[in-house]
């Protein structure tokens, strides 16, 4: 495995680098992904372009006006002990807790998380959930994507390949918004989710009538999925046990599980994303078993 690595000390600098190697290079910004992958031949890049040693891209920053700010190199483990996280965005430090171990938290960062593209990913889905946006930039200047829109397929982004993410931008959730993230997996965090389910709810104050709702499934289908026809059945509606059930049920008809996959047959899939999705809305709801 021969490449050459190069450590760039300005976002120019990176920038300088992409453009005269397009298409022989990759970025690294932690490796807990990438190193694995060239390990594994599954890519053979020419470059490697060490961004972590850039400035100023690692950080948790928050007002009231402009919502939540994850610099691309702010590390899994920061988002899982950031007290403002934990206030303010919970299910961003649920989901992180889920990452694998201490030591890879230490080292992965959430810009490299989302440029992976994993379907199993574990920040994408509470992401998504939250509606965030990714700030990008290349030759041509910055360019401000949703999300939900980045994912292109497995391991695919619209990142070009000349271009730097630099941040996330999450706005603040409304009044009464409660989440939760729910990973399945054999052995816990430190291995990927056979099926991970997030759950933001809006709801009135009196807990039961649902304003707004987002359901995000990862791990069955090529990109993080929202179950759109699931949140249809949940809002503008009272909340009770036969509701959730019909959400979970939906939210199962909408899952697009690989047939023939290691990591779980397509019916099983299927039954975990209706069992997840039911007990995640019922832990928001507070409406328990």
């Amino acid at each position: 495995m021969r490449f050459e690595y190069l450590e760039p000390k300005s976002i120019r600098e990176a920038l300088t680098i992409l453009s005269q190697y397009q298409g022989k290079s990759k970025i690294i910004a932690g490796g807990t992904d990438l190193m694995l992958q060239m390990r594994n031949k599954a890519i053979r890049p020419e470059y490697v372009v060490d961004i972590t040693r850039i400035p100023g891209l690692d950080y948790v920053t928050f007002d009231d006006r402009h919502g939540l700010k994850l610099g691309a190199l702010t590390t899994i483990r920061t988002l899982e002990t950031s007290v403002e996280l934990r206030r303010k965005y919970p299910i961003i430090s649920q989901a992180a807790n889920q990452l694998g171990s201490v030591a890879i938290r230490n080292v992965a960062t959430v810009g490299g998380n989302l440029c992976n593209a994993l379907p199993s990913a574990e920040t994408s889905q509470a992401l998504v959930a939250l509606s965030a946006q990714v700030k990008v930039i290349g030759p041509r200047g910055e360019r401000i994507l949703p999300l939900e829109s980045f994912f292109a397929g497995v391991g695919k982004t619209l990142l070009q390949p000349d271009e730097i993410l630099l941040e996330i931008l999450v706005p603040e959730p409304a009044p009464h918004t409660a989440g939760i993230y729910i990973k399945h997996s054999p052995r816990g965090p430190i291995d990927l989710a056979i099926v991970n389910v997030t759950v933001l709810m809006t709801m009135e104050p009196d807990h039961k009538f649902c304003r707004d709702a987002k359901i995000v499934l990862g791990a069955v289908s090529p990109i993080p999925l929202r179950a759109r026809m699931a949140e249809n059945v949940l809002k503008g509606k009272n909340v009770d046990r036969a509701l959730i059930d019909r959400a979970a049920q939906v939210a199962s008809d909408e899952a697009r599980p690989r047939h023939g996959s290691i990591r779980g047959s397509f019916e099983y899939k299927k039954e975990m994303v209706k069992v997840l999705t039911g007990r995640a809305i019922r832990e928001v709801t507070a409406l328990k078993d």
